[in-house]
């Protein structure tokens, strides 16, 4: 039998150069992203064979510039200690400029130009300036469609999902789905009551709100958020905590939800029952709520359960798809969750799909476990979606048993034994 004692120690050191070269080359990416989003297009539409003439070439480049400088800073004061709501809007617009012009730089500097020199459409000079008016124009356009879709009234997305274990008695119950509102530096009160307008044509009978409720501290987003209030339910209004409460004062979001009229599910639980059936409804933190360091938050399944007959059906609120491994390995029903916003500017689904097993839509994970992912309410930082539309989820929720007269009945919330 070999001896490993003195291999593992080996390959360990081998490990920690390429972890700690990982390390460094990530400290770089925040200063390397924002080149490469504003450098690709300005050699691509400036400097790929156009020679524009010098007056065209040193405006372009003051324009590249201070796109290049502009960005970072107001990030920095928008989302930095400050927090100034008009850098923020500077700085969240212009990275999602250079985000779309980045794309289609490369997309149509690559396959454009190659589709024009197959076919043998003018020149290199001709091409090249082609390329550069489609480049122009098609991120003017997907910009324009994109902030006006981030800007609307999502619109409502339905499906019937059957859950086997789901009693006769609660066939038909209408859960609606918002989550990722992002209220922020763009005022949207007046949005957010249109939304919450919305919700209440849908007779809902359970509301659900899967959390990042703003980009700010409740005291400085209540007025956007206080819509909320007037969301209406036959049963319960639920919520549960995001990451991005997590960035600004957690607890003070969980307060106001509750002043608003929402339950706040920190890993508890309440039955809903019908018909003489019962249906779990369950909440927990976000998996970052733990590294926080906010006392008392983190993601706990079992206590969330806690007190909950096993033969019950299942419903669980989890801010991010990535929870769906604890999930399934517990046999839970159905997962709402959100977070992914579905890439919200193409082609960063791409990216979100890495961290997230899933996208938008309803998935299948273990035996019996349904997620359904919402592409979200609302948009974060840039106020763009550009092949992600939002959406306001409703959901009918099937039994595969015949239906049996119904009653009516909601208990009251299972106490909080987790923390």
């Amino acid at each position: 039998m070999t001896d490993t004692s003195d291999i593992r120690p080996a390959d360990s050191a081998a490990q920690a150069p390429r972890q700690s070269r990982l390390h460094r080359l990530m400290r770089y990416i925040p200063l390397i992203a924002p080149v490469l989003l504003w450098a690709v297009p300005y050699g691509v539409l400036l400097h790929t064979g156009q020679h524009w003439p010098l007056p065209v070439t040193l405006a372009g480049t003051a324009l590249f510039t201070l796109g290049l400088v502009g960005m970072p800073l107001a990030m920095m004061r928008g989302h930095g200690r400050r927090q100034q709501d008009r850098a923020a809007i500077v700085g969240d617009t212009l990275l999602g400029m250079s985000w779309v012009l980045f794309t289609w730089s490369v997309l149509l500097g690559v396959l454009l130009r190659l589709a024009l020199t197959v076919a043998g459409v003018g020149e290199g000079q001709d091409r090249a300036r082609i390329v550069t008016w489609a480049v122009l124009g098609v991120t003017a356009v997907l910009l324009a469609w994109g902030y006006a879709e981030a800007r609307r009234v999502p619109r409502v997305r339905r499906l019937d999902v059957q859950l086997p274990r789901l009693g006769a008695g609660l066939d038909g119950i209408r859960v609606v789905l918002v989550t990722d509102t992002h209220y922020g530096p763009l005022d949207r009160a007046r949005w957010s009551a249109q939304v919450c307008e919305t919700v209440n044509t849908l007779e809902a009978d359970l509301v659900c709100h899967t959390g990042d409720i703003a980009d700010g501290t409740a005291e400085r987003r209540r007025a956007q958020a206080a819509p909320l209030a007037t969301v209406q339910a036959t049963r319960a209004r639920v919520y549960v905590t995001g990451n991005h409460e997590y960035y600004s004062e957690a607890q003070g979001w969980v307060d106001l939800m509750d002043e608003l009229g929402w339950e706040p599910l920190r890993n508890r639980h309440l039955l809903l029952e019908r018909g003489g059936d019962t249906l779990v409804v369950a909440g927990v933190d976000d998996v970052t709520a733990e590294s926080s360091g906010l006392a008392g938050h983190r993601a706990h399944l079992a206590g969330a359960l806690n007190g909950a007959d096993p033969d019950l059906p299942v419903l669980l609120l989890a801010h991010q798809p990535k929870f769906i491994d604890r999930a399934a390995a517990d046999g839970i029903d159905l997962q709402l969750s959100g977070h992914t916003h579905g890439g919200q500017i193409w082609p960063f689904h791409h990216l979100v799909r890495i961290d997230q097993p899933a996208l938008a839509g309803l998935s299948h994970h273990g035996p019996r476990t349904l997620l359904y992912t919402s592409r979200g309410t609302g948009f974060w930082g840039p106020p763009f979606r550009i092949f992600a539309p939002s959406e306001i989820t409703l959901l009918v929720l099937r039994s595969p048993h015949l239906p049996t007269s119904s009653g009516a009945g909601l208990s009251a919330p299972a106490p909080d034994r987790s923390t």
